[in-house]
């Protein structure tokens, strides 16, 4: 059971789901239904949980010489790489976007299977070895997953769904970037040429900073639009604690105040989807009513 999660990086996909839930709660108009919802949960999950086993399936060779992986199936050979392997992902992923289109719309599902592509394809296959801009654009895997919950309610897409999907494309690097710097070592020794390895720990904290400060006001922005004052207050909390780990990352960019940085962005994520979803469901209530 605990290779079954460490293979489909299930805690990944359920936060990613969870965007896709938060996609549903920002965009404004009646939501599909809570079995419609549930199913779109599920589908974006499966999407995400098949993307995560393929990069490791891919990337067998990088993670046996990284600390942080190899201990990976793939990597240990518990699990043997054949060519079986992407044909399965592959339908699995076909399979999650069918049960989009089927519990929502079109949209909904091309999202949903472009969030998988984005992670697998074009950041696992094409970016990771070649360019420090991988995750940057790998960030949009997550950004898709919250348009697919928006366009279940709304194919259109609303100045708040785009904007929380911005916000999720931001928050990617900086989460990432500070993991790079606790793990340098790791990333010099696989050949992958992560922002810190390419620019050096002191230039990267200075970006991931840059990051944290924009990423944190647009997801204030987004409060003068539909969410209300307790996604405010949570966006404010988790965005000040962010930029403060950032900025103390900038001064001391050591491996202790990476790892600070990297949970203050789980933190900062979390309270912003909950906040997003808390609201959502006061207005829903106050609607009822």
């Amino acid at each position: 059971m605990r290779m079954i999660f460490d293979l489909f990086k299930l805690r990944i996909g359920l936060v990613i789901a969870l965007t896709a839930l938060a996609g549903v709660a920002v965009e404004p108009g009646p939501g599909p239904g809570p079995a419609r919802v549930a199913l779109l949960f599920l589908a974006v999950f499966l999407s995400s949980a098949a993307a995560g086993a393929f990069n490791q399936y891919f990337e067998a060779d990088l993670d046996r010489r990284m600390k942080r992986t190899r201990g990976r199936p793939f990597a240990t050979g518990r699990l043997r790489r054949h060519a079986g392997w992407p044909w399965f992902l592959a339908a699995l992923v076909a399979s999650a976007a069918a049960l989009a289109w089927f519990a929502t719309n079109a949209e909904a599902a091309a999202f949903t299977f472009l969030g998988a592509f984005v992670y697998a394809i074009v950041y696992t296959v094409w970016l990771k070895r070649r360019s420090w801009t991988n995750i940057v654009v790998g960030g949009a895997a997550g950004s898709f997953a919250v348009l697919a919950g928006a366009a279940a309610v709304s194919p259109s897409l609303s100045a708040e769904a785009l904007l929380l999907a911005l916000v999720l494309f931001l928050w990617t690097p900086p989460h990432f970037w500070s993991l790079a710097i606790a793990c340098r070592a790791d990333y010099v020794e696989a050949g992958v040429p992560m922002l810190p390895v390419v620019s050096g720990d002191a230039r990267a904290a200075r970006v991931i900073f840059v990051h944290a400060v924009v990423l944190v006001v647009l997801s204030l922005a987004l409060a003068l639009l539909t969410p209300g004052m307790v996604y405010l207050a949570f966006a404010a909390g988790g965005g000040a604690l962010f930029m403060l780990r950032a900025w103390q990352l900038v001064l001391e960019p050591t491996r202790a105040r990476a790892m600070r940085c990297f949970f203050a962005s789980l933190i900062q994520l979390s309270l912003v989807l909950l906040g997003v979803m808390f609201d959502a469901g006061v207005r829903l209530t106050a609607g009822a009513s």
